[in-house]
């Protein structure tokens, strides 16, 4: 087999699939309870995001990577670096 061929399939491993996406879900519920936390919680349960976030967030929603702030670049690259020992792991191990 190709070692390319080899890559992607172990990349698109059931195995890989789940390691990954147990790291996104991870990820995911982080960035959750940063929002929840932001927000203002009302009697019913419903959160309130306060105007000055949903106007960065939304600025930030519509900004391409390149034209993020170093900081904000960052904060990308940080997450990437959460999956990186995985891929190297499965492509290592396998």
């Amino acid at each position: 087999m190709h070692s390319q061929d080899r890559i992607r399939e172990i990349l698109q491993s059931q195995r890989t699939i789940e390691r990954l996406a147990a790291i996104e879900h991870e990820r995911w519920a982080h960035w959750q309870k940063y929002v929840h936390d932001q927000c203002e919680r009302r009697d019913d349960g419903s959160l309130i995001v306060p105007a000055e976030l949903a106007a960065r967030w939304e600025a930030q929603i519509e900004t391409t990577y390149s034209e993020l702030s170093d900081q904000e670049q960052e904060s990308d690259r940080e997450q990437v670096r959460k999956y990186l020992p995985t891929v190297i792991d499965a492509l290592a191990h396998e």
